[in-house]
């Protein structure tokens, strides 16, 4: 290699690791520009080609719709992580499964004398001063990644044909497999916040009215959660409905035990059969279910969260990057 290209090699791979602490807001702005770009033709039409206008407007449009659902998303994390820890606590498999349906009470401790008084505000205080720092470094690193993600999505929606146009100039792949890669990046955007996600947030809706309607405790953590199920091969979202109908029986309530099963059986999972194909269509991920669902847990558990989005990206990216290979090879076999 040419001293040119070990610093281009250099210079990349340096730009890679700068721009890495962000890569979960800007990878959300560049899926979030391609999927809002046909409100920005329609709005670029009825706005006479103001183009940055019609981007601002998409934008608002798209982030109204999905605020709900993020703002949701926040809040059963938190609970999510409250029932598995109260899970991981039962002494026995029996006790797991009747946790599910518990709503324990935390006794609220009133001092009874003032030393008494005085200690619960020193340990408060201190609690209190490290709750504040904790939180004022979360709000930063919170609104670097909405700074970052909200300028990103606009900056795609507005630049993003110069810098396409850009990158075939100076890629080092050819314009076929550049744009091979690229329809691969948007498809996976595409398959998991629509195919995926409509199909997951449809049955997470219905499971939760379900468990509203019978009185399942931490109904809107186990809806959710049963909706995300729907990802696992096989067993579905039966791995949740399953347990809870366990435990309804358990906990001396047969009728609505039964009833769930049923309405599991008839309705959560009729709703994946009857609405995948369909939200498939709108955004089809070319993988394998099984393939999808061991690189959404194989991410979490490589990169945390945001591994749920990565991961699947990295293997779709690999899928075309290996039949663009095998395509190459075939046209010139001395390679």
């Amino acid at each position: 290699m040419t001293p040119l290209r070990w610093t281009t090699l250099f210079l990349c791979a340096a730009a890679l690791f700068v721009l890495w602490p962000l890569w979960p807001p800007l990878l959300l702005a560049a899926w979030t520009a391609a999927l809002t770009r046909p409100l920005l033709v329609r709005f670029e039409r009825g706005l006479k080609g103001r183009r940055r206008a019609a981007a601002a407007l998409s934008l608002l449009l798209f982030v109204f719709i999905a605020l709900p659902l993020v703002l949701m998303g926040v809040g059963v994390i938190g609970g999510a992580q409250d029932l598995l820890t109260t899970v991981r606590s039962s002494a026995s498999a029996t006790s797991a499964v009747e946790s599910l349906l518990s709503t324990p009470a935390v006794p609220l401790h009133v001092p009874s004398t003032f030393a008494e008084g005085m200690a619960l505000a020193g340990r408060s205080g201190t609690q209190g001063l490290s709750w504040l720092s904790d939180m004022a470094g979360a709000a930063a690193t919170a609104l670097i990644g909405l700074f970052i993600y909200f300028g990103g999505a606009y900056a795609f929606l507005v630049d993003g044909p110069a810098v396409w146009a850009w990158l075939q100039r100076n890629a080092p792949l050819d314009e076929v497999p550049l744009s091979r890669l690229a329809a691969a990046f948007h498809e996976t955007g595409r398959g998991l916040l629509v195919g995926v996600g409509l199909t997951s947030l449809t049955q997470g809706v219905a499971a939760t009215l379900i468990y509203f309607a019978l009185g399942v405790p931490r109904a809107w953590v186990l809806g959710p959660i049963t909706g995300i199920a729907s990802m696992i091969p096989f067993v579905g979202t039966g791995i949740v409905w399953g347990p809870v109908a366990l435990g309804l029986f358990l906990t001396g309530h047969p009728v609505k035990g039964a009833i769930l099963v049923a309405l599991g059986v008839g309705v959560i999972s009729v709703i994946d059969n009857l609405l995948r194909p369909v939200f498939a269509r709108m955004g089809s991920l070319q993988m394998p279910i099984f393939l999808l669902f061991a690189s959404v847990f194989g991410g979490l558990a490589a990169f945390g969260t945001w591994g749920a989005l990565i991961g699947p990206l990295v293997v779709r990216l690999t899928m075309e990057a290996l039949a663009l290979s095998r395509e190459s090879a075939q046209v010139d076999p001395s390679k």
